[in-house]
């Protein structure tokens, strides 16, 4: 298998990719850099009561485990879309511990088994639409306040990273909505300032110096 679980620093667990040799979260720490990065530099800027998300890269199903839980904390509901192209086996996320580390009322397990393609309530205040497709190819009419942009690094896949790439979340975005991700790439700033966006830098999670929040202003 190319895929292998290995221990992150804060105890939780991520996927390296032996033939990418990298891994779907930080080693300084999975749980922690995705709640840095998504939930306190993302969901949390957003002041409303229902909150529509899209997410480019469903991996594991952490970012989507940990919005469940802010959802639960602070009463907010939440609209998800989530885009894989290579879905994790039940072998591999039934090894993942991160229902150890996050108090949501639905579990990682619960999170997979739910079919893509069908949009199901996890629970009353979030439900779920899962894309089997590659970036590349998704296109969606519905329009989100906020994308979790959480593909491979540049340096692994740069065309994920591409002006066209980001041109779309750009488009399935709401005025105002903010595009947050982990990196903070010149070549990739200078893309989404092109576009449109109002780039801001921020400290980054542990291993990481800086790391991105974007606006849409129109």
């Amino acid at each position: 298998m190319d895929r292998e679980i290995i221990t992150t620093k804060d105890g939780s667990h991520s996927l390296f990719v032996k033939s990418m040799g990298e891994t779907f979260h930080s080693k300084h720490g999975a749980v922690q850099e995705s709640v840095y990065v998504y939930i306190k530099n993302g969901i949390d800027l957003i002041k409303k009561d229902t909150i529509t998300i899209l997410e480019f890269g469903f991996g594991t199903g952490l970012n989507a485990l940990l919005t469940l839980q802010f959802t639960t904390e602070n009463n907010k509901k939440v609209y998800y879309e989530t885009i894989e192209a290579y879905p994790l086996s039940e072998k591999e996320y039934g090894l993942l511990n991160y229902d150890d580390f996050i108090n949501s009322p639905v579990s990682l397990k619960e999170l997979h088994k739910i079919p893509y393609g069908t949009l199901l309530n996890a629970n009353a205040n979030f439900s779920i639409l899962k894309h089997h497709t590659k970036i590349e190819d998704f296109t969606t009419k519905n329009r989100f306040d906020i994308i979790y942009f959480d593909v491979f690094g540049y340096d692994y896949q740069s065309e994920l990273w591409s002006a066209e790439i980001l041109q779309k979340a750009y488009n399935f975005l709401n005025p105002n909505g903010i595009f947050v991700t982990y990196a903070c790439k010149g070549i990739v700033n200078r893309r989404l300032k092109a576009i449109g966006f109002e780039v801001r830098k921020t400290q980054g999670p542990p291993g990481k110096r800086e790391m991105v929040v974007a606006v849409k202003k129109l």
